[in-house]
């Protein structure tokens, strides 16, 4: 297959929807006092689908950015993933030996459902393919998976629990993770995989044990951002737990009807693809756009 061209590496412009309804789902005010309505970033609207795919793979390359700038880096061990829109049984993914600081659009390799790659001159990593590709396979609904052995994801997941709904942010994957407890090594094998993706259900989160962490999104920006919200929870999750040890005491869990209710505003799609956009602005201002080559 001939290399898919590429287009102007200028972002489309994100579609701003000033119906109250959709901004109070994201938790914005958006009126002023004169009473005239404000707008708020959303998903963009694409007018090919070419448009769509460099938009994924841009984000995508931010992704990779941003990880690398909170130490989710780790060797060749930890990938992101984010479904073609136009090959949708294909998907996006990194270099096996490219740290994830250096990783632009252009080093994005392009793989289909059999693990041969369709774009790109350099090899993946065999355990990404083995997890992603599954998940995406069981997942339509889905479009991005990340995967890093951040250091707070797999301290707790030694333990091999779910985490406690305890603070604010924990209620984002409220009835949405799971623990996957089959450590077996390094995932090589599509079973694993599989089993892996089955154990994920219809969540966005699951935690392996003795290894990292795992988050999907409708959006590689949801992704990302449940991701860094998963690892800074685990994070939180240990040091209450180990204050609570050594101090004596009680820990206060947020009560059901709380928890529920506060889900809607802190563990939607909508809410996890607006919260990662100020860390795409981020990356963008620091490396002036780089990662868009």
């Amino acid at each position: 297959m001939a290399p898919i061209a590429q287009s102007a590496h200028t972002p489309p412009t994100l579609v701003e929807d000033p119906k109250s309804t959709k901004n109070a789902s994201v938790g914005a005010l958006d009126v002023t006092k004169a009473g005239k309505p404000l707008k708020i970033r959303s998903y963009p609207e694409f007018e090919s689908l070419e448009e769509e795919r460099l938009y994924r793979k841009q984000h995508l390359a931010a992704a990779y950015r941003v990880f690398a700038e909170r130490g989710f880096d780790e060797g060749v061990a930890g990938h992101i993933s984010v479904r073609d829109p136009i090959l949708t049984d294909h998907f996006w993914l990194n270099p096996l030996s490219m740290h994830f600081s250096q990783i632009s659009v252009s080093d994005l390799i392009l793989v289909d459902e059999a693990g041969a790659v369709v774009v790109g001159d350099q090899p993946i990593n065999a355990a990404a393919f083995a997890i992603h590709s599954e998940i995406h396979k069981a997942r339509p609904d889905i479009h991005a998976a990340c995967h890093a052995h951040s250091v707070y994801g797999k301290a707790w997941s030694v333990f091999g629990q779910e985490l406690d709904m305890m603070t604010q942010d924990s209620l984002r994957f409220w009835r949405s993770h799971t623990v996957y407890e089959q450590f077996g090594g390094v995932v090589l094998e599509r079973e694993e995989g599989r089993r892996i993706a089955e154990c994920l259900g219809q969540g966005k989160a699951v935690i392996l044990q003795n290894h990292g962490l795992v988050t999907v999104g409708t959006t590689i920006d949801s992704a990302a951002f449940w991701f860094l919200s998963l690892d800074k929870t685990c994070h939180a999750q240990l040091l209450v737990d180990a204050a609570a040890q050594g101090s004596g005491r009680k820990q206060t869990l947020i009560p059901e009807e709380e928890v529920r209710a506060s889900y809607e505003q802190v563990g939607t799609e909508a809410k996890g693809w607006l919260a990662f956009q100020p860390y795409y602005d981020e990356i963008l201002a620091k490396t002036q756009g780089s990662f868009l080559k």
